[in-house]
């Protein structure tokens, strides 16, 4: 079993959070950049390849064509 740490630790931890990044932004004069998820090409091609390996499990065959 896992053991939860409670509501109003979470809450702290995200407060600081923000807090952190709002002090970076500030201190380099930034403007703010929402994090990019799920950029990485690399990580897009290992999705793409285990997607195509469950298909092919169920017994499909995929072709792809690259535009």
């Amino acid at each position: 079993m896992i053991a939860r740490r409670g509501r109003k630790k979470s809450l702290i931890a995200i407060g600081h959070k923000i807090i952190e990044s709002a002090y970076l932004i500030i201190q380099n004069k930034e403007t703010y950049k929402e994090p990019l998820l799920n950029s990485s090409p690399k990580g897009k091609n290992r999705k793409i390849k285990n997607y195509l390996a469950r298909l092919r499990e169920l017994g499909l065959e995929v072709e792809i064509k690259v535009v």
